[in-house]
């Protein structure tokens, strides 16, 4: 499943825990897809990840959320708090 979708399906505790999951599998898979075919390293990987290392991945994770805090022009905060914590760590895949 796409990964905003799943984001945006978050209720509870079980549901960050799988968007977790997913985040993982979905970094994994890129790894993958660039050990046998690597994509330049001045843009995105083949799955869409801008950073790659734990480091780079949580500062633009706290770079977005401190940025979204009061919602974005295109991007509306939700209530809930398990959603909102899973669109944060969204954003440390491809925030820079």
């Amino acid at each position: 499943m796409d990964l905003y979708k799943q984001a945006d399906l978050v209720e509870n505790e079980a549901d960050f825990i799988r968007f977790i999951e997913a985040l993982m599998s979905d970094r994994i898979d890129e790894e993958e897809k660039e050990s046998v075919s690597p994509s330049s390293p001045y843009g995105a990987g083949a799955n869409g990840w801008e950073n790659g290392s734990i480091v780079a991945f949580l500062d633009a994770a706290t770079t977005w959320g401190q940025a979204s805090v009061n919602g974005l022009q295109y991007y509306e905060k939700p209530s809930n708090p398990w959603r909102r914590a899973a669109h944060i760590l969204h954003a440390g895949k491809f925030y820079e």
